[in-house]
């Protein structure tokens, strides 16, 4: 047999999927086929207050199942609400979980899941260098993922996020084993989401295609074995055609779904998108602008966001969208045409600038402005003077910033860094 230095073999996982206005009052069904008995629903005590998650039990009571339900997650998730999530969870028997909400309500799940499945401490799992990268030892339990912002992705990844207070920088779980069985997508779930909570988690789906489509090739990794292949692989052919799709649907409908709440489908659009970029950056990976986010939502001392618990707290989509602009002038030399396909994508008609390097940082800067991202880092809080300790941050995410397609020093990140502090 030849043997070849770098990769030959990419993988692709995706989660089945139900999509459309009205999904989720069939979440009872198909829960039952899965052969969940007892389910606990994991959800946020603000998501409650909406109704959808008694919705969702409601419907999966129909159907003969026994449901209670966890409200104690915690937006943005940390270790600390992690654990009081997961010891919640150990004073019951469940054979089936929901994670109805962002990210947070998805990941949080994810997270109960394995602890419960197989009881540990948090730490074992998380990825290194931070934690011990372990695996989950086997299959976990049933989990439908009924996302209710067009965000994450979350339903479609293998991937659980979390922040470490101590540390003060996010990391996660990154393994196959964690990808829900089910996504529930409904878009009628998001039309009461706020214009900015719309926004950060529109500009989170986007920067997850744009840095699976733009990622190392998964053909530039040294070759793996079967036991030693990671979740994310690269960019390959297929979680190409998901991210391609992603952006053409956020270029046409983001702006609208944000100026517009209740235009369903200008709502089915993002959402649809979220899910398609869910399947892109849950194999192919994310790099630079998630490893910068990491320690932008940190690091975060008194910046309090319109539309979130009046808490200091850098959503998600806006910490990862604050450097993408920079990030892709950076790394726009290792393959221009894919950086100005992207751009063309999002944006077919918008002016473009004479240097072709600023084609794709400009559409973004524009989009951002539109839709009410802040301007930059300094918007949220920080200066030129905290460079260096998000450069550290961001340096804790080796496994990001590996899937970056050219390597990435400290002082190419200060640069990122800097560059960012105003986006226009």
């Amino acid at each position: 047999m030849t043997e070849y230095l770098n990769e030959t073999v990419f993988t692709w996982g995706g989660v089945p999927l139900k999509f459309g206005a009205g999904a989720v009052d069939e979440i009872g069904f198909d829960l039952a086929a899965t052969g969940a008995h007892r389910v606990l629903v994991v959800t946020d005590a603000g998501l409650v207050r909406t109704g959808v998650p008694d919705r969702v039990a409601d419907a999966a009571t129909a159907a003969g199942l026994t449901v209670e339900t966890y409200d104690g997650v915690h937006v943005e998730p940390t270790d600390a609400s992690l654990t009081e999530a997961v010891e919640f969870a150990r004073q019951g028997e469940w054979d089936g979980f929901i994670g109805v909400g962002g990210g947070s309500a998805i990941d949080t799940a994810k997270a109960v899941n394995l602890l419960t499945t197989y009881p540990g401490e948090l730490t074992e799992y998380l990825n290194r260098p931070i934690g011990e990268g372990k695996a989950p030892p086997g299959p976990l339990k049933p989990l439908v993922a009924v996302p209710t912002t067009a965000g994450t992705g979350s339903e479609s990844t293998p991937v659980c996020v979390l922040d470490l207070l101590g540390h003060k920088v996010k990391t996660g779980i990154s393994h196959p084993r964690l990808r829900p069985t089910l996504a529930v997508v409904d878009p009628l779930l998001t039309l009461t989401l706020p214009p900015a909570v719309t926004a950060a988690s529109g500009m989170d789906v986007l920067c997850h295609a744009l840095e699976s489509y733009t990622a190392k090739p998964y053909s530039a990794f040294p070759r793996h074995t079967a036991e030693t292949r990671v979740a994310y692989c690269g960019a390959n052919p297929i979680s190409d055609v998901w991210a391609e799709q992603s952006l053409r649907l956020l270029g046409k409908s983001l702006r609208t779904a944000v100026l517009s709440g209740r235009h369903l489908a200008a709502r089915t659009d993002v959402m649809l998108a979220a899910t398609f970029a869910g399947m892109g950056f849950g194999n192919a990976g994310v790099h630079i602008p998630h490893a910068c986010g990491y320690p932008i939502a940190g690091m975060v001392r008194d910046y309090v966001p319109e539309g979130y618990p009046p808490e200091p707290l850098v959503p998600h989509g806006q910490s990862v969208s604050l450097t993408a602009p920079a990030a892709f002038r950076f790394t726009f030399p290792t393959d221009p045409n894919r950086h100005l396909r992207a751009a063309e994508l999002l944006a077919s008609d918008a002016p473009r600038p004479t240097d072709p390097r600023e084609r794709l940082p400009a559409v973004l800067a524009e989009l951002m402005r539109d839709i009410g991202i802040p301007n930059g880092l300094g918007a949220v809080g920080y200066t030129e003077a905290d460079t260096d300790q998000l450069v550290a941050g961001a340096l804790k995410q080796q496994r990001l910033l590996g899937v970056a397609p050219r390597p990435v020093t400290a002082d190419d990140l200060a640069a990122i860094f800097r560059e960012s502090m105003v986006t226009w």
